[in-house]
C-alpha cells in the first residue's frame, strides 16, 4: 500500500482529475490521492497505460467506481471541452485537477524549429491552460476547488531545453493571474516546480544523455535525486485544507539545486548528514520504478579507443 503521510480518508468524496497519470509523477499522485480516498479521473494519451495504472488501484483495493480513465489529447480544445464534461457526467463534480502531463526533447535554441517549439509550447503550457479553463467554466467557477499545475526548475535559464523554460515560466505566471482571478468562486491555484527526480521520463531521453542524467546528483546540494512520492507530496499538501489559504505559490521540490552558485564550494552531506530524518529520501510509493538508465545493469557508455 502506498505510504502517505496524509491521514486515512483526506479526500474522500472528492474527484480529482490527474492528467498524463499513465507514468512516472502522475502515476505516483493517482496512487496517492487514491489510497486517501479520493475518487481519480486518470488522463492521457496511451490507453493501455492509463489502463495498467487502473488495475494498479484496484489491485491496491481501491474500488472501481473510485477510478475512471480517460484517453485525451489536452493539446486539443475541442477534446479538453469534451473532456472534462465527461468527467462530470461519469462523477458529478471535479473538486480538483493536478495538471501534470508535460515533456519536452533537449535541444540548443538555435536548433530548434518553429514547429518543435510550439509542440513542447502546446503542451507544457496550452494543455494546461485549457484543462484548467474547462474545469473552472464547466464546474469550479460555482462550486470551487484546487489546482495544481506542474512547472519545472527553470529558475537561473534551462539551457538545451529553451522551449521547455519558456513554457514552463509561462505555467508560472498563469498560475499567478489564475489565483487572482479566480479567487472570487474560491479557486486555489499554485503550482510544483520539480528538480532532478528519478522518474521514468528520463528514460525519454537519448541514449547519450546517459551520462549527463547520472551525473546529475553531484550539481544538487543536497547530494541526490528527489523522486516520484516527495513530490506527489507536495502536491497533495496543496490540495489539502492545510493549504485553504495559499494560492498563487510554485513550491519547489529541488534540493536546493538552484541556488548553486560559482562562488560558494558544493558540499553535498556526507553519509552520515545524508541519513539524517530531514533530509533521507521519503520512499512512499510502494510501486516506484527506477529509470532504466540508473538500472543496476545498465552498462554506462564508453568513448571508441
Amino acid at each position: 500500500m502506498y505510504q502517505s503521510v496524509f491521514r486515512a480518508a483526506l479526500f474522500a468524496g472528492q474527484v480529482v482529475v490527474v492528467t498524463g497519470s499513465g507514468s512516472g509523477i502522475g502515476r505516483c499522485v493517482a496512487h496517492e490521492l487514491a489510497s486517501l480516498g479520493a475518487t481519480v479521473a486518470l488522463v492521457g494519451r496511451n490507453q493501455d497505460k492509463l489502463a495498467a495504472v487502473q488495475a494498479e488501484l484496484q489491485q491496491a483495493g481501491v474500488p472501481e467506481d473510485r477510478v475512471s480513465r480517460h484517453r485525451a489529447d489536452i493539446r486539443d480544445e475541442a477534446a479538453v471541452k469534451a473532456l472534462v464534461a465527461e468527467v462530470l457526467a461519469r462523477h458529478g463534480r471535479i473538486d480538483a485537477l493536478v495538471n501534470n502531463a508535460g515533456g519536452q526533447y533537449i535541444a540548443p535554441l538555435a536548433s530548434i524549429g518553429a514547429k518543435g517549439w510550439q509542440a513542447v509550447l502546446d503542451t507544457n503550457l496550452t494543455g494546461g491552460f485549457l484543462m484548467a479553463r474547462e474545469c473552472f467554466v464547466q464546474h469550479m467557477a460555482e462550486h470551487g476547488g484546487s489546482i495544481v499545475n506542474m512547472v519545472a526548475d527553470m529558475w537561473g535559464s534551462m539551457p538545451g531545453m529553451g522551449h521547455s523554460g519558456a513554457a514552463r515560466a509561462g505555467m508560472v505566471s498563469l498560475t499567478e493571474t489564475a489565483a487572482l482571478e479566480w479567487a472570487h468562486s474560491g479557486v486555489r491555484v499554485n503550482a510544483v516546480a520539480p528538480g532532478y527526480i528519478a522518474s521514468s521520463g528520463m528514460d525519454n531521453y537519448p541514449p547519450e544523455a546517459g551520462d549527463m542524467l547520472r551525473a546529475m546528483p553531484g550539481t544538487v546540494p543536497l547530494g541526490r535525486f528527489g523522486n516520484e512520492a516527495e513530490v506527489s507530496a507536495a502536491i497533495t499538501f496543496l490540495l489539502s485544507p492545510a493549504a485553504s489559504f495559499i494560492s498563487s505559490t510554485t513550491l519547489r521540490v529541488d534540493g536546493a539545486r538552484p541556488q548553486v552558485r560559482m562562488g560558494w564550494p558544493l558540499r553535498p552531506p556526507g553519509a552520515i548528514a545524508a541519513a539524517h530524518p530531514a533530509v533521507r529520501p521519503f520512499d512512499g510509493f510502494h510501486r516506484a520504478q527506477v529509470p532504466q538508465v540508473f538500472a543496476p545493469s545498465h552498462t554506462p557508455k564508453t568513448e571508441a579507443a
